[in-house]
């Protein structure tokens, strides 16, 4: 019988938490929160606008997780379009480095899709005035990244 994911989850915050008061880790969720504030933007300009990772056309650097919020007006949707010069590390169901995509402004909104790999994603078209964009690179294994332009149709 499998376990409870939700369950499971819990335990992980748990652990992890209650390692929080260690000195050792305190540094580390210190390093995690700085390379967290040198990427990634909540952004909600009415003419619409472009993000790209860390250095792009350049090499990303390693060990990043940068969010990305969009927001629209009221009764707008967001169109997100990537530029052909797009490389991420690919892996199977890009479990290392990708972008996430999801429908909404939380990490837990509804999904759309998670990219990675030579070929740009499709264009990707909110259901309301929010994109949630997770862009992660892991430890090994840098590539060029991504440019990606939105702007705003009426819903």
């Amino acid at each position: 019988m499998l376990a409870n994911p939700f369950a499971v989850v819990a335990s992980l915050i748990i652990i992890h938490l209650s390692g929080a008061t260690k000195k050792g880790t305190e540094k580390q969720t210190t390093s995690e929160t700085q390379k967290s504030v040198q990427c990634g933007t909540w952004t909600k300009h009415a003419e619409g606008g472009i993000f790209t990772s860390p250095n792009y056309p350049s090499k990303y650097p390693p060990d990043r997780e940068c969010i990305y919020i969009i927001e629209a007006a009221p009764r707008q949707c967001i169109e997100l379009y990537f530029d052909e010069k797009y490389s991420i590390e690919p892996s199977w169901e890009c479990k290392f480095d990708h972008i996430e995509v999801r429908d909404g402004p939380f990490g837990f909104s509804p999904i759309i899709g998670r990219f990675c790999g030579q070929q740009n994603p499709p264009v990707i078209k909110s259901s309301g005035r929010f994109l949630w964009i997770k862009f992660f690179a892991d430890g090994e294994l840098e590539s060029m990244g991504f440019s990606a332009r939105y702007n705003f149709t009426p819903e």
